[in-house]
């Protein structure tokens, strides 16, 4: 997850090819240098997770532990230790679940003694899974390495029984062709592997921003897996920048305030935090809460954990009602510690589930079955939402004359714990949510997005004409910047409408009495933040068709005036309470304009209709 942080002044230089001063193209705008980001001291570490590492004589020595510890995997590195891995024990299987934007394969690894097939769908549904994947963004391969280490033990080292009572499915590097774009200049804000992968795609898509809109390959492939695995644990193993703390992994998930899945935060509070900081306070790791810094250049201000909306993995989880579980290791921590951190979170997860899986399993079917109605927006709380004890890196501020205000200088020593207020938020918009959707074959591209997710649908096979609530947007903007590959859409305020509307064959009706109905209601309620509508898969609405000249609504308007007194009053009104109005002649005009019938009845209306509840 992307912190913005500015390290000053904190280690040498260290200068690579080509030489200081050597001009780059004769462009004297672009750097004229390669020079390595300097980093806070790192802290020396040693824990019980290092007997894990394989031997350098091991036929099985993973690239990275080759590499002792300094380095990660290839791509072609991966997929032929984990097709090696596969042919030497029938615990493995290699599938193929889809093509990335560059047409690559995107692979998962299938762990399990009662597979039926080399296939996922297999695998004995009568177990737990547990899904996991790394390299969401290329560069933080911590979870890449791990993964590979604990299939060949489990496969081969004697660790066989973890899959006893649960099945492992393990992506090892979800964004391939990013992970492929790999330079020693990825990423200036961490310490290790030597070389790191690209954090977008090919499309310069944002995986873990693309959850709803699922616009990449790659994300399609993985809500595929998902649906076919309806997994009972989904961790998604990442690397976080931001301030220096003392906590070599964090992990979290939707807090509780905000979770859609009440049941299964409380199991993953009560039962999973305590059972996997455990593990890793056992093997000799520091495990933190996952959180953010309010102001990174002044971390001591206090911490955040917001309600983070769909578009990330652990609270698109949280929405449609699959535990899910953010990993960030800590990026100055040196590769060899982030690595092993993730092996022993990603092994007590196995033990834990196993153990646990009656009672997963009832936290799950009682989140599934929630009805109602539900917080569709919320606003960042001025007051601290509570007190957390955490954990900082000591540091130092110092006024920069490069900058011009004060910056942050880490010092590698671990600061005493100390109470942080943390900030949060509070709900904003609370959604009574419709009967059913409906939605045109209009728009197939946003059919396709909600079937891609696994959302129930009827399909119309006959012309239906039904009358539905339908949603008009007032004051509608575009984003200075794209996100990825769309531009963002806000509005100012929603009113509602009834209409009477005829739906082709082939458009669909959405029921929201289904058990990923919350997931249906964000992505087709425009006030979402992550709705469809937001994400831009609607832009004809904003485009008005028809036009009038002023020769002909100039007499239009004297006669509705003369008609109507009340409207003559409503248009004196507006003259007199806003002067820019007033000043303006085409506006004037297109005040008349909009009360006719000739005016575009589509424009700005959203799409989509809304069956009420009786």
């Amino acid at each position: 997850m992307k912190r913005s942080a500015l390290l000053a002044g904190l280690a040498t230089l260290v200068l690579a090819s080509p030489a200081v001063g050597q001009s780059h193209d004769g462009d004297a705008s672009k750097p004229t240098m390669r020079i390595k980001a300097p980093l806070p001291p790192a802290v020396p570490w040693t824990g019980r997770s290092e007997a894990l590492i394989a031997k350098p004589n091991d036929p099985w020595i993973t690239p990275a532990e080759k590499s002792d510890m300094v380095s990660t995997t290839t791509y072609a590195e991966m997929r032929a230790y984990m097709e090696r891995l596969a042919n030497a024990s029938p615990l493995i299987h290699v599938v193929t679940i889809g093509k990335t934007a560059l047409g690559r394969d995107l692979i998962a690894v299938v762990a399990s003694k009662d597979l039926g097939a080399d296939t996922i769908d297999g695998l004995d549904k009568v177990k737990p899974t547990v899904l996991a994947q790394a390299g969401i963004h290329p560069g933080e391969s911590d979870g890449t390495d791990a993964g590979m280490m604990l299939l060949r033990d489990i496969a081969l080292r004697g660790k066989a029984d973890l899959l006893d009572k649960v099945n492992f499915v393990f992506v090892p590097i979800f964004n391939v062709d990013g992970h492929e774009n790999a330079s020693e200049f990825g990423r200036p804000n961490q310490r290790g592997p030597k070389e790191q992968g690209w954090r977008t795609t090919a499309q310069n898509i944002n995986l873990n921003r693309d959850y709803i809109k699922a616009d990449a390959p790659a994300m399609q492939a993985m809500l595929r897996l998902i649906n076919r695995l309806d997994p009972e644990l989904y961790l998604d193993l990442h690397v976080s920048d931001g301030v220096d703390f003392a906590y070599d992994i964090t992990f979290g998930f939707q807090d509780a305030p905000y979770a859609h899945s009440p049941a299964e935060n409380e199991w993953l509070e009560n039962v999973f935090r305590k059972e996997v900081n455990g593990a890793l306070q056992e093997q000799g790791h520091i495990p933190g809460p996952l959180v953010l810094a309010v102001d990174d250049r002044h971390p001591e201000n206090g911490l955040m954990l917001p309600a983070f909306p769909p578009r990330f993995s652990h609270s698109y989880g949280d929405l449609r009602h699959m535990p899910a579980v953010l990993v960030e290791d800590h990026a100055l921590k040196p590769y060899k510690q982030r690595v092993l951190g993730d092996y022993i979170l990603l092994q007590q997860s196995l033990k834990t589930v196993a153990a646990h899986r009656d009672e997963l399993a009832g936290a799950i079917a009682k989140d599934k079955s929630r009805r109602g109605k539900m917080v569709l927006t919320w606003q960042t709380k001025k007051k601290p939402v509570r007190i957390v004890p955490f954990r900082q890196m000591k540091a130092e501020h110092f006024q920069s004359s490069i900058s011009g205000t004060e910056e942050i200088r880490y010092l590698g020593k671990a600061a005493p714990e100390r109470p942080y207020p943390l900030y949060g938020s509070k709900p904003d918009f609370v959604l009574d949510p419709p009967k059913a959707y409906y939605v045109s074959v209009a728009y197939p591209k946003v059919i396709a997005r909600l079937r891609e997710q696994g959302i129930r649908m009827q399909a119309l096979e006959a012309p239906t004409t039904v009358k539905v609530d339908m949603i008009r947007v007032h004051d509608p903007k575009l984003s200075d910047m794209p996100l990825g590959d769309r531009v963002r859409v806000s509005a100012g305020s929603f009113t509602h409408e009834t209409h009477e509307q005829t739906y082709m064959p082939g458009s669909v009706r959405i029921p929201t009495d289904q058990p990923l109905g919350e997931l249906a209601e964000t992505m087709l309620e425009p006030r979402a933040e992550d709705s469809l509508f937001q994400w831009g898969f609607f832009m004809g609405m904003l485009t008005r068709t028809e036009y009038i000249e002023g020769y002909v609504i100039e007499p239009l308007a004297a006669q509705m005036m003369a008609r109507d007194p009340a409207l003559k009053k409503a248009f004196q009104a507006k003259l007199n309470s806003d002067p820019k109005f007033a000043k303006d002649p085409d506006a004037r005009l297109a005040w008349f304009y909009e009360r006719t019938p000739y005016y575009d009845s589509d424009y700005l209306l959203y799409p989509v209709g809304r069956e009420l509840a009786d």
